[in-house]
């Protein structure tokens, strides 16, 4: 007997392109896949539910988020638009440093008071796993409270959570002119601390002329070595820093944004099997005018993800469906790819590719039921979302979740 068996729907197993399975039906035992097939064959189970002709995919996986976070730039996107210049901005406070400000000075309680509406709308378009970085605190007490608001998001809302250790996202005002101080103490205090503590899946850093060097980047990903944790990278994002390719040597899991990668750097991720995570929300809202090279990529093999890059300066996107069609209308991604890119090769960015991503009998049940009439419609409509049911570890939910901070 299956815990639960939802019937007559189609699935897109996202096994091999959409890997359409039409008239059938998908059960769960104890929290993962037991048996999928025609609908005709359905097993019995405890519970059923009538999926009524709807499409099943995986559960939406977005990989790269700076969700956790406190303050609001809502000011600095007026004054921009108002004719202020960057540095103007700076000179008055703003910029990422404003959020370092204001996340320093909050709490777990607050910072989880903050993220979890922003969480709650991605939980809405049925997205399963999430990945939150730390980087706005740049001082061990801040990175883990960040951290440990993350945990506590996986643990008080039905979503899996990947935590990922952002230190070297920028340098701290404390460190002015001394950047070589700061990787410093990242790696012999502050990474090895918060790894002990066990608050991290994964370390990234922001290889940028106006973030870290190659060589700064390549001193963390080391110590990320010793410790075991797996490396990602903000990689050639303004310009072209070989930070795709130094990923690559470290076997890391994803490159991301890459609008300025170069071939070198594709075939060196191919090589690697290093998934390029491409972030049209940031694209957008900066207005940049140099594509990621979506065709070089694809003809490489390279795997592409897509995710929100929610972060209150170049990306406040809390909408996945939403960044699936600015990928297939800005860059001409296919809507078969930009699903992919949420699921199968999103999941392959986590290093969680043998546990979610795709719907096969023995990977954990998290899935999304949505009323369309094609999958192409995730990446079609703007501004809807069609999800009717998510199912999490095999539990079933609305796709709209209450929450009240204990």
């Amino acid at each position: 007997m299956h815990d639960l068996l939802i019937a007559n729907v189609h699935l897109a197993t996202m096994v091999d392109g959409y890997g359409e399975l039409p008239d059938a039906a998908i059960a769960v035992r104890d929290g993962r896949i037991s048996w999928i097939g025609a609908q005709a064959d359905a097993p019995q189970a405890s519970e059923t539910i009538a999926g009524g002709g709807a499409w099943l995919t995986p559960g939406l996986v977005d990989c790269h988020t700076h969700i956790v976070h406190a303050g609001n730039r809502s000011g600095e996107f007026e004054a921009r638009l108002n004719g202020a210049s960057y540095e103007d901005i700076a000179r008055a406070g703003g910029g990422i440093m404003a959020t370092v400000r204001a996340t320093r000075a909050a709490s777990v309680d607050e910072l989880l008071r903050q993220s979890a509406p922003r969480v709650l709308r991605l939980l809405a378009e049925g997205v399963t796993t999430l990945e939150i970085k730390s980087g706005y605190g740049l001082a061990l007490e801040s990175e883990a409270a960040m951290l440990r608001t993350a945990r506590r998001i996986g643990e008080q809302l039905p979503v899996r959570v990947a935590t990922t250790f952002l230190g070297a996202h920028a340098l701290p005002p404390e460190y002015a002119g001394r950047p070589d101080d700061y990787i410093d103490d990242l790696c012999t205090q502050m990474l090895p601390h918060l790894a002990g503590e066990g608050l991290v899946d994964a370390v990234d850093a922001f290889c940028e002329r106006i973030g870290f060097t190659n060589a700064q980047t390549a001193r963390v990903f080391d110590v990320a070595a010793g410790l075991n944790l797996p490396v990602k990278l903000h990689a050639e994002q303004l310009s072209d820093q070989g930070g795709a390719a130094l990923v690559a040597r470290f076997e890391g899991l994803s490159a991301d944004h890459l609008e300025h990668i170069t071939q070198a750097g594709i075939d060196a991720m191919a090589a690697a099997g290093t998934v390029a995570v491409l972030l049209p929300g940031a694209y957008y809202f900066l207005r940049e005018t140099v594509a990621p090279p979506i065709a070089a990529l694809r003809s490489a093999g390279v795997p592409m993800a897509l995710a929100t890059d929610c972060n209150p300066g170049t990306s406040p996107l809390t909408s996945l469906l939403l960044a699936m069609n600015m990928a297939c209308t800005l860059w001409r991604m296919t809507p078969a790819e930009a699903l992919a890119g949420c699921t199968v090769h999103a999941a392959r960015a986590l290093g969680m590719h043998a546990r979610i991503g795709t719907l096969e009998v023995g990977k954990c049940a998290d899935f999304a039921l949505w009323d369309i009439a094609r999958p192409a419609d995730l990446a079609y409509a703007m501004g809807l979302n069609p999800c009717r049911l998510v199912v999490n570890r095999g539990v079933p939910r609305a796709p709209v979740v209450s929450w009240a901070q204990p």
